[in-house]
């Protein structure tokens, strides 16, 4: 199991706009949406709110995981987005969120969904990859990052 079986190319948004917390879930929603038009992006923006409540998905170092469950998907869903300027998340650690993975999985999904968790996490937690990302020219350049940093897991 790997990030690349669940994330699309075309799934990853290498400028978002989004000042606050709120605007870059629905950014990232969008972003997911257009991969996937059978979601209903209300309903991705309600779930991911309802995540948020139990406490910030901002794991620090610049990084954000949002997730969420929905019934009626069949299978894991991810999106990558990037801020140059970077949003307040509510991390762990105070500081703004550059990097973020946006995880949608489906509702009786267990383990799947914490082993892709847990390596997002792995692979971020690595101080040149996360400067490989931020320094990256375009989203496709991104996704090559991705690719090629997850065969060092």
């Amino acid at each position: 199991m790997k990030i690349a079986d669940f994330l699309n190319a075309s799934a990853i948004a290498d400028n978002l706009k989004a000042k606050s917390k709120n605007d870059v879930l629905a950014e990232l929603t969008d972003t997911i949406v257009n991969t996937d038009k059978s979601l209903d992006r209300d309903e991705v923006i309600r779930v991911l709110q309802e995540r948020e409540k139990l406490g910030s998905t901002g794991i620090g170092d610049g990084v954000a995981i949002p997730h969420g469950k929905l019934k009626n998907i069949g299978n894991l869903l991810i999106c990558f987005g990037r801020s140059h300027d970077g949003v307040d998340f509510d991390s762990m650690d105070g500081r703004p969120a550059h990097l973020f993975f946006l995880l949608i999985a489906p509702e009786e999904s267990v383990g799947i969904h914490l082993k892709t968790l847990a390596r997002i996490s792995k692979l971020l937690k690595n101080k040149d990859v996360r400067q490989r990302l931020l320094q990256a020219d375009t989203a496709s350049d991104i996704y090559s990052i991705i690719i090629e940093e997850e065969e060092k897991l």
